[in-house]
């Protein structure tokens, strides 16, 4: 379960709290919390998760120069954007060399107040993606397996791909997942849905084939009386998405007339229904998912720029399943007992001459291609354990024989007469070493590439 990103809001005048809070949770910043008494500021950064801090300089009992000295100290990746009516041009050097975010003076432009603190958060959010993911990096672990229980892999670029969606599960903007049909890209959005522990549901559309009336009218809802046959009210799924994730599949699809739509929504977080003027919000999660060239489609004006990269705060591709061949066996078996189990007979064994034959294949349908074809094979069998033949298409791997190794041709084979040890040719090296500089041991130090003390050295065990 992720924490929503958290803004502390420091000012010993009640009003400017007020008016301040209610600013910044009418622009989509949420989780503001106040202090008016600066003493308390410090205890509680340490006992709660601060994303961003906005302090007055001017206070009493402890002033801000001394809050943010402490916090550059103690918390240097929480950004601190200071407020002040001392607008000198040194206070604002002041607090810029002790490391504040960003200066503001009061009265503070309200718009500048509100992008001052979006990047903020910003800011505080990838340098806690950049610390997840060395500590991933570096442990090789996974915060939450159960998220990717659904998911059988060995892979290690999969692990990969599981340990970044972890690190921006904390994250609220839009996540785009690319990869051939049959990857499995709903499994993962379903799975950044999972870790980022959003309280709403998980919703899907796939785009591909709709118009922009079909797409509008399921996306948005409309309101009663909006078109012919509207004789109730339709939310719509970004609705019904509320708190939660909304995956929207085959994104690449989507006509230029939707792609304005979708645009306003992941700008503004708003959007109308259909036949109706009022302005609705959205808190859903945008996942997208599409197996086009999106660079293909933008260079030939099919998908827009900016909604590309709206789209692509976030983005991964997963790979195809013959640059992870390594999963075959154990997706193979997990199919096998599955199907099995579906079907009531018992999981036939798989030998290892079928995982071989079935690695040669290029699956252009991947992993879904894989199930249908053990489902087939599975479906047939009547107890034996399978065979190569049991998969239509699928050829036998020949077992060849171990073949000698032929080293005639080899220029060590024509020196040693034979094929040396690693010993032999250190010796041999050293030896041509000396001789071409005439015993002068510098100079065969630098030819070899090494030390003169470890060549002193070398020569000597040669002598015991």
């Amino acid at each position: 379960m992720t924490t929503q990103q958290h803004t502390l809001l420091v000012d010993d005048e009640p009003g400017i709290l007020t008016e301040v809070s209610l600013l910044l949770a009418s622009s989509d910043i949420p989780g503001v919390a106040t202090i008016s008494d600066s003493r308390q500021v410090i205890r509680y950064v340490r006992e709660h998760k601060v994303s961003a801090v906005i302090l007055d300089w001017v206070m009493p009992n402890v002033t801000g120069a001394e809050i943010l000295q402490s916090l550059t100290v103690e918390h240097p990746e929480i950004p601190v954007i200071v407020m002040t009516a001392m607008g000198d041009v040194e206070t604002a050097v002041t607090c810029m060399r002790q490391g504040a975010f960003d200066f503001l003076t009061k009265p503070v432009d309200p718009n500048r107040l509100v992008a001052s603190v979006k990047k903020a958060l910003q800011v505080s959010e990838l340098g806690q993606q950049n610390r997840k993911l060395k500590d991933y990096l570096l442990a090789d672990t996974l915060g939450n397996p159960d998220a990717f229980a659904g998911i059988i892999t060995t892979s290690k670029k999969m692990r990969g791909i599981f340990q970044y969606i972890e690190a921006i599960a904390s994250s609220r903007l839009p996540v785009l997942i690319t990869g051939e049909t049959g990857v499995g890209k709903e499994l993962l959005a379903r799975a950044v849905h999972a870790v980022s522990g959003v309280p709403g549901p998980f919703i899907s559309l796939n785009a591909a084939g709709l118009d922009d009336f079909m797409f509008s009218d399921t996306l948005f809802g409309h309101k009663k009386g909006a078109f012919t046959g509207a004789d109730s009210k339709r939310d719509g799924l970004i609705s019904a998405a509320a708190g939660g994730t909304l995956f929207l599949d085959e994104i690449g699809d989507l006509n230029l007339a939707s792609q304005i739509k979708l645009l306003r929504l992941l700008q503004e977080r708003e959007y109308y229904r259909l036949g109706s003027d009022l302005l609705l919000k959205s808190d859903a999660r945008i996942v997208a998912a599409s197996n086009m060239d999106f660079a293909a489609l933008r260079a030939a004006g099919t998908f827009r720029n900016d909604l590309y990269y709206r789209l692509c705060a976030h983005e991964f591709r997963v790979p195809p399943l013959r640059e992870r061949l390594e999963d075959i066996e154990a997706l193979v078996d997990y199919f096998v007992h599955q199907i099995a189990a579906q079907q009531g007979k018992p999981a036939p064994r798989v030998p290892q001459t079928v995982i071989a034959a079935l690695q040669q294949c290029r699956y252009p349908g991947n992993v879904r291609e894989l199930y249908n074809m053990v489902h087939h094979a599975v479906t047939c069998n009547e107890g034996a354990p399978l065979s190569v033949a049991d998969f239509p298409g699928v050829a036998a791997v020949p077992v060849r024989a171990a073949q000698p190794v032929e080293c005639g041709g080899n220029a060590l084979f024509s020196v040693f007469g034979r094929f040396p040890t690693v010993m032999q040719v250190e010796e041999y090296l050293i030896a041509e070493a000396m001789k071409l500089t005439n015993g002068n041991q510098t100079q065969a130090a630098e030819l070899l590439g090494l030390t003169r003390p470890t060549l002193n050295k070398r020569l000597k065990q040669e002598r015991q």
